[in-house]
């Protein structure tokens, strides 16, 4: 789905449920198509740092959006390489803790027409690849959005990447169930560099 599709979803969404997309967001996705493509800023390599074996910690919240403060944590490795030249990534992750085992892949792909991102994401306890989030860096933070259903309820998601330095980086997802007034985060990832990719 490009840009201009996904903010009409944005929109349509917000009509439906009677809330409204997260400030800016749906005319962020409209504002990629109007601007004369030498003005756009090319992100093709904004995921460059991510590349390499990550020693890779995890804290999920276990009930999201249901008050719930009860935090499980998980630690592992992923590894992320290049496809297609740098236009795509895969990120493979695998991590236990005391909630269990998780295996996961990502791919990440660049969209030289939006010049976005979207981030592609499968457990491997499902199989399937999920709905994927879309966005883009800006100022050295990437932030990334798509709605899903949530136990039944149409929930705004939030990707985000922070604290980005050449060794380590820090990745947040967040719920909102209020169209984005507030914000709930549920799982947060760092990352410490073990090894450059060859």
């Amino acid at each position: 789905m490009n840009s201009f599709a996904r903010s009409i979803v944005f929109l349509l969404f917000g009509i439906l449920s009677g809330v409204q997309p997260p400030q800016g967001l749906a005319l962020s996705f409209l504002a990629v198509n109007t601007q004369p493509a030498q003005e756009q800023r090319d992100g093709q390599h904004d995921f460059d740092f991510n590349f390499g074996r990550w020693k890779t910690h995890i804290s999920r919240l276990q009930h999201p959006l249901a008050k719930s403060t009860t935090w499980v944590q998980y630690d592992g490795i992923s590894v992320v390489s290049k496809v297609w030249d740098g236009r795509a990534r895969l990120f493979e992750l695998e991590a236990d803790g005391s909630a269990g085992h998780i295996e996961g892949l990502g791919l990440r792909l660049y969209n030289p027409r939006s010049h976005q991102w979207s981030l592609n994401w499968a457990n491997g306890a499902k199989g399937v690849i999920e709905t994927p989030n879309v966005g883009e860096f800006s100022n050295g933070r990437g932030e990334f959005f798509d709605c899903e259903l949530f136990s039944g309820k149409l929930v705004f998601v939030r990707n985000s990447f922070s604290d980005v330095t050449k060794d380590s980086s820090r990745f947040e997802q967040a719920f909102s169930d209020d169209g984005g007034k507030t914000w709930e985060t549920n799982w947060i990832m760092t990352f410490t560099r073990m090894e450059d990719s060859p």
